[in-house]
């Protein structure tokens, strides 16, 4: 498999337990990785003063903090940790895990899971997935007439557990895909993907699952929502297609279940869907942005600079679409990042520092601006 297609199949793993004792996450008490700090920032990564690597094996992604900044809760499809494909799992900020020390699961391990995110109480979390719809793990068709696709599952719903990995409420039980949750840092919503109206689009619910509310309504898949700092903002992920071709072809393939990743810019809008634009124009696949701690930037993954399809990596722009800035300088893939709520930390997955492989993992870094 060439490395095209080595990121390609690390970004469709990624689209969507027992409770441990309370640690403070102070990044001085964390004990030294296995590589030294310094080899794992590249010298253009001016905006990291010190990185430390998370996990080491597997594919690992989309860690998202608790509300405190305590704890992380992210995905793996580590076979080490026995699981098939990517279940959600629970660590302390200043934990490390390896093929040999596996972190809790807080899914149940069975179907797929995707995207969780803490909820304010820090005692419970939400998360999709596809166990209610087969306890084996979906198939995963990677290529469609010559195209890299990613799957959405209608067998996905959204779930909210303890700590322990108890499923305690299902919030979402329409026909049909619904995942990509996330949580306002205000506590109050919850913005998540759905095809209940015939097209992938973003709703807002409250975060006991009442009064959802439809977000977009433009043909084209709007997914990988998140709010700004104050709440009052949605950042996304979207494919527009335009032309009769385009279009039909996105509607055969969402027929089918499928979509094509590979042309998407992002979009912003208000949190009740008002004031919509675009805000990159970049080509190619511009994704998992999350909004810088000031609300004024959006740092995201993309491969637009790429004439082959990679590398991804992650860049800072203006929420007014100004001073585009190059972050990450990796040669293969960096992605979803994710700020922890004090500003203080950034959270990604990459590919560096895995011997040439093709394992993804969970780095945190210190965050200078």
């Amino acid at each position: 498999m060439n490395r095209f297609a080595t990121v390609l199949v690390i970004t469709l793993a990624f689209l969507a337990c027992k409770n441990e004792t309370e640690q403070n996450s102070n990044f001085n008490d964390i004990s030294e990785p296995v590589t030294e700090k310094d080899s794992l920032i590249y010298p253009e990564e001016t905006h990291f003063k010190s990185i430390r690597q998370v996990t080491f094996g597997g594919d690992n992604a989309e860690a998202y903090w608790s509300f405190d900044d305590r704890k992380l809760v992210f995905q793996s499809n580590n076979a080490k940790w026995n699981v098939d494909c990517d279940q959600m799992f629970l660590m302390n900020a200043n934990e490390t895990f390896t093929d040999s020390k596996a972190p809790p699961m807080l899914s149940t391990g069975k179907g797929r899971t995707t995207c969780a995110y803490f909820l304010p109480d820090n005692k419970h979390i939400i998360y999709a997935s596809t166990h209610l719809g087969g306890e084996e793990c979906p198939d995963t068709p990677l290529r469609k007439n010559g195209k890299y696709i990613w799957p959405i599952y209608d067998s996905y719903d959204i779930f909210v557990a303890d700590l322990e990995g108890n499923i305690v409420k299902q919030l979402t039980t329409e026909k049909g895909y619904d995942a990509e949750p996330t949580v306002s840092p205000k506590g109050d919503k919850i913005v998540f993907t759905s095809t209940r109206s015939g097209d992938l689009e973003l709703y807002t619910m409250n975060i006991d699952g009442s009064d959802v509310k439809q977000i977009t309504n433009e043909l084209g898949y709007d997914g990988g929502a998140f709010f700004s700092p104050d709440g009052s903002k949605l950042i996304f992920r979207s494919s527009r297609p335009k032309t009769d071709e385009e279009i039909k072809a996105y509607k055969d393939l969402l027929a089918e279940g499928l979509v094509e990743p590979t042309e998407m810019e992002l979009y912003i809008c208000n949190a009740d869907g008002s004031e919509l634009r675009q805000l990159t124009d970049l080509g190619n696949a511009n994704w998992s942005p999350f909004f810088h701690p000031s609300g004024d930037k959006v740092l995201f993954s993309s491969n637009f600079e790429a004439e082959r399809g990679f590398p991804f990596n992650l860049y800072l722009i203006d929420i007014d679409g100004k001073n585009l800035e190059r972050v990450t300088h990796g040669e293969t893939f960096d992605a979803f990042p994710v700020f922890s709520n004090d500003g203080k930390y950034l959270a990604f997955s990459s590919n560096r520092n895995n011997g040439g492989g093709r394992d993804t993992n969970l780095f945190i870094a210190e965050w200078q601006d």
